[in-house]
């Protein structure tokens, strides 16, 4: 059993959330909780309708994120009491994905990671009760869904793409870093992302290069050389169909701002 104790976020008096890897600790939640455990590894969270600190200390080796609420407020959000059966696994969409790995990643300094990291669960929260409440959560391991195996492998490749966005990365390339063929890993990223191996480049790409827009001086050629584009045209191209701006633009309005 791992000793480490995770990082302990007190969202409000009806919310409690704890981070990264080891054990939950003293588990003083609030009455009658529910949660949300998400593992980081693997694309999927689980639901508890009777949580327990020895039920979620079970993974304590895995990196994972635990929304714990009381059932009270989470009724109070989704409008209704929670239908999900206790210890039901999902797929994380790619819109909550993004929150809670912001939520992890998050790098200010401590006062303002606290408020940051708050804000973020509070929204992560409010996300996933929405995608339950319009149906849009995928049951894990449902037929036709992706393996917790292969879910762990397509990880290590969309990792490895955010990694390794500035080289030139190929789908044999990426394949062969995550374990999976060819076919495993296009439509996995298909059903786990919703997107396409290429789409997951170009996002993290791009990604880089509005990054760079705001808080360097390059000229936007490089900044487009930089991020994996031969010349300035196909750049300015793609950037304005991702983000409908002109990337010269995208830079003028925020330094405008």
């Amino acid at each position: 059993m791992i000793d480490a104790i995770m990082e302990r976020i007190q969202v409000s008096h009806e919310m409690v959330v704890h981070l990264g890897t080891g054990q939950v600790g003293e588990a003083d939640w609030p009455g009658n909780v529910v949660a949300f455990v998400f593992d980081f590894s693997a694309a999927n969270f689980v639901y508890h309708a009777r949580p327990t600190a020895k039920l979620l200390d079970r993974d304590a080796e895995r990196a994972r994120l635990a929304l714990i609420v009381t059932r009270e407020a989470a009724a109070r959000l989704l409008g209704e009491q929670i239908d999900m059966e206790d210890k039901q696994r999902f797929h994380i969409p790619p819109a909550l994905r993004g929150i809670i790995f912001a939520l992890r990643d998050c790098g200010f300094h401590p006062e303002a990671r606290l408020v940051y990291r708050v804000a973020k669960s509070i929204e992560a929260l409010c996300e996933l009760l929405q995608l339950h409440q319009n149906d849009d959560l995928m049951l894990f391991g449902a037929a036709g869904t992706v393996s917790l195996a292969d879910s762990q492998r397509l990880m290590v490749a969309r990792r490895f793409i955010e990694d390794r966005w500035a080289e030139k990365l190929t789908l044999d390339t990426i394949a062969r870093a995550s374990g999976l063929n060819r076919a495993k890993l296009t439509r996995g990223f298909r059903d786990l992302f919703s997107c396409s191996v290429a789409d997951a480049i170009v996002e993290q790409r791009l990604g880089e290069a509005k990054q760079m827009l705001l808080v360097t001086d390059l000229p936007v050629s490089s900044i487009g050389y930089r991020c994996g584009y031969l010349n300035n045209a196909s750049f300015a191209r793609a950037f304005s169909r991702h983000y409908g701006v002109a990337p010269t633009q995208y830079r003028a309005s925020r330094m405008a701002a």
